[in-house]
């Protein structure tokens, strides 16, 4: 099943820039040098080409949407092209009037989309409100076949959801992805800054072992204010990539924007798979009760 060969996996660590049309191309630039650095597969972070928008909420930022196939789309199918690498594209989809999305599409090496996932998770917190704006996805949990292999694409809060991840891996994802905004409310980053970035870090990285699959998780960095006002968020960087027992690749700063490199071997999937064989222990008779919200009754 598994005959791809190795390959060179880039993520781009990004800040968007003055306009939505200044990031696309600030974007489709940075997949065109990944593509120079050798890069066959190329990330960008969650709705990489506008500022974080959700940390309010205003109907004005509806108008940043737009449609799959659509502008960020189409640009950034060219830089996969003349990247001659397949690119996840994380955008603000919107599906008609009133139906909005966090979305990916995934771009091939030759400039056509593979398909679209929509966000399943969508989170409620304080400057995180994405219950305002997007629809949770309908299209279910995905793989696309690229050149290099099967990928499964989650997208930020899809990472804390060990189901999203098996679910995935379960299609025959050799990586799982996931785009993401996350960062330090920066009145608590003293006090709980470490513990949660830790945190965010571990469980991605324990998709990985459990499934036996890459993962590779892509954040912005910068310190963003909305024009409300208040202190923002402080995008945390720190994006990365592990192999299948989680042990860490590649790993980007907090700080920085840069692409990381991060060298794939799908072979090492079915090795970690035969020896580590969860898959063939997995007790389907008995997890039925997994679509329960919670188990307070018999």
């Amino acid at each position: 099943m598994h005959a791809h060969k190795p390959y060179t996996l880039a993520l781009v660590q990004m800040a968007p820039a003055e306009t939505t049309r200044a990031s696309v191309e600030k974007a489709a630039d940075l997949v065109r040098e990944a593509g120079k650095q050798g890069a066959s597969l190329v990330c960008l972070p969650e709705l990489f080409a506008t500022p974080y928008f959700c940390q309010t909420e205003d109907h004005a930022h509806f108008a940043l949407a737009e449609p799959i196939p659509g502008p960020t789309t189409q640009a950034l199918a060219l830089a996969a092209k003349d990247a001659k690498a397949t690119v996840v594209i994380p955008l603000f989809e919107r599906r008609a009037s009133g139906l909005y999305h966090n979305s990916l599409a995934v771009a091939g090496p030759d400039g056509n989309l593979l398909g679209v996932y929509r966000k399943m998770h969508i989170p409620d917190d304080p400057l995180f409100y994405e219950k305002f704006y997007f629809t949770p996805g309908d299209l279910g949990f995905k793989r696309f076949d690229t050149p290099v292999g099967p990928i499964g694409t989650l997208i930020c809060w899809d990472q804390w959801y060990p189901e999203a991840a098996r679910l995935t891996a379960l299609r025959g994802a050799d990586i799982l992805f996931y785009p993401t905004a996350i960062g330090w409310h920066p009145s608590e980053k003293a006090q709980y800054g470490t513990e949660q970035r830790e945190a965010w870090m571990t469980i991605q990285r324990s998709h990985a072992i459990a499934n036996g699959c890459y993962v590779a998780s892509v954040n912005r960095v910068g310190h963003e204010i909305p024009p409300s006002g208040g202190d923002g968020l402080e995008f945390w960087g720190s994006s990365f990539v592990c192999g299948p027992m989680g042990t860490i690749i590649a790993e980007a700063s907090t700080v920085l924007e840069e692409i990381i490199l991060a060298e794939i071997d799908p072979q090492k999937v079915d090795t970690t798979r035969t020896h580590w064989p969860f898959l063939r222990d997995r007790r389907i008779d008995a997890y039925g009760d997994i679509v329960r919200r919670y188990i307070d009754e018999e």
